[in-house]
C-alpha cells in the first residue's frame, strides 16, 4: 500500500470535494469554476514538526493562497506549510 508522507514542516490535507451539483434558489447550476474553494480541510498526515498543535483527523482552517494541490490515487490532497495553518476547529458545548 502506498501513502503520502509530508516532509519537513508540512501538513497533508484531504481536500476531496463532494461532487454534488449546486444550484441557486432560482435553479441556476453553479459550475465548479465559479465556486469558491473551502479553506477547511481534514489533516491526513503531519511532517517533522516539534510539538504540533494538531493531530491526524483534526479539521483545520488554512490561508487562502497557500499550499500545493495534488492528486494521489483518485483523491485530492494539499500540502501546506505548518505556519500557514490558521486555526483548528474544536467541538465545544453550549453553555
Amino acid at each position: 500500500m502506498k501513502e503520502l508522507q509530508p516532509l519537513n514542516e508540512n501538513v497533508l490535507l484531504d481536500i476531496t470535494e463532494d461532487k454534488g451539483e449546486q444550484k441557486t434558489a432560482s435553479g441556476i447550476i453553479i459550475p465548479d469554476s465559479a465556486k469558491e474553494k473551502p479553506q477547511f480541510a481534514k489533516v491526513v498526515a503531519i511532517g517533522n514538526i516539534e510539538n504540533p498543535g494538531i493531530v491526524v483527523g483534526d479539521t483545520v482552517f488554512y490561508k487562502k493562497f497557500s499550499g500545493t494541490e495534488l492528486e494521489f490515487e483518485s483523491k485530492k490532497y494539499m500540502t501546506v506549510p505548518y505556519a500557514d495553518l490558521l486555526a483548528k476547529i474544536v467541538e465545544t458545548e453550549e453553555i
